[in-house]
């Protein structure tokens, strides 16, 4: 089992982009919030099987803590 933290990001257009940190380069996008976490879902499988044919190593945040900084602007 693996573990990945997704960021969405809202685009102005619409729909989102999702990106996913531990897998450089794992982009997708969605039109709405649920479309984006399936596509996301879809693309990380894809890339796993990718690596795995490579023989590589797949990473994920299984040891990654994850903390949201709020900052005032000076």
């Amino acid at each position: 089992m693996y573990n990945y933290k997704i960021h969405l990001h809202k685009e102005e257009e619409g729909g989102f982009t999702v990106t996913v940190p531990a897998l450089v380069g794992c982009v997708t996008y969605g039109e709405n919030v649920d479309e984006a976490i399936e596509m996301a879902k879809e693309a990380i499988v894809l890339y796993i099987e990718e690596l795995h044919d490579r023989g590589e190593t797949v990473p994920d945040d299984t040891h990654t803590l994850e903390y949201s900084l709020h900052l005032e602007s000076a």
